[in-house]
């Protein structure tokens, strides 16, 4: 079997996975929550269920889709963990990418909420009126985005990256019944989610509340990856490293 020549993953493809990523994760978020209001009328909780097994599925998907070319992050928070825990080694996203990063994942999620409202012939563009700001639901999305980011990293730090897409998912589908917030955890989400007056829209009043607790939630996940693993390690951007002639009928990644 003849050698396979990977092609580089450059900044532009990886931009290119994060926005498509997020704005595909925001698209079956509110989709389904549409969806959900149409074939479960009055039924709160079913609605619920409904939106959340969608979550959980389509987000172990995307992960899998995309974590060989950007690192799945689709979140401004992760990316930023990504950073700060692999600063001063040869692991994490470099510096300089973080912005393109959080770029990207807020305007894919933004693109994602219109194409969703455009789905089911609703006003492409549209502003939330459901207003979740209560020191209850920022507490729930404290709780939310520490156990999230403490996931992530904590996996990435003992060696299972492989796990990440099912383990994500299941803590995001579990994180949606036992939060009071339902679990937004995700700037760049929580943005995106302004843009549709439905059952998964947030009014942009709470937006700030929403995404202060997110910010400290990542600084408790954080702290808690760093006590229980204080070795440097983190998930790896891909980088330009020597690599033995590839057999595998899957190609090795690497940048340019």
């Amino acid at each position: 079997m003849s050698e396979v020549n990977p092609a580089p993953v450059t900044l532009p493809r990886r931009l290119l996975a994060e926005a498509n990523g997020t704005g595909l994760l925001v698209t079956m978020v509110v989709g389904s929550g549409i969806a959900a209001q149409q074939l479960s009328p009055g039924n709160a909780g079913l609605q619920l269920l409904e939106n959340s097994t969608a979550t959980v599925l389509g987000l172990a998907v995307l992960i899998l889709m995309s974590g060989p070319v950007s690192a799945a992050h689709f979140n401004p928070v992760v990316t930023g963990a990504d950073w700060l825990l692999g600063r001063g080694t040869d692991t994490g996203i470099a510096g300089v990418h973080v912005a393109p990063y959080i770029a990207a994942q807020t305007v894919g999620a933004i693109a994602g909420a219109m194409l969703a409202n455009a789905m089911f012939e609703l006003p492409i563009v549209e502003i939330s009126a459901t207003d979740r700001a209560s020191t209850g639901h920022g507490i729930g999305e404290i709780v939310a985005t520490a156990g999230l980011v403490a996931l992530i990293f904590l996996l990435a730090r003992t060696g299972r990256h492989a796990l990440s897409a099912a383990a994500v998912g299941a803590y995001i589908g579990a994180a949606y019944w036992f939060t009071s917030s339902t679990s937004f955890a995700n700037p760049a989400v929580t943005i995106g989610r302004i843009f549709t007056d439905t059952f998964a829209g947030i009014a942009p009043s709470s937006v700030p509340l929403y995404i202060g607790a997110q910010i400290i939630g990542a600084a408790v996940g954080l702290g808690l990856v760093i006590g229980l693993f204080p070795r440097h390690t983190t998930i790896l951007e891909p980088k330009a490293v020597a690599r033995p002639p590839v057999t595998s009928t899957v190609p090795a990644i690497q940048e340019s």
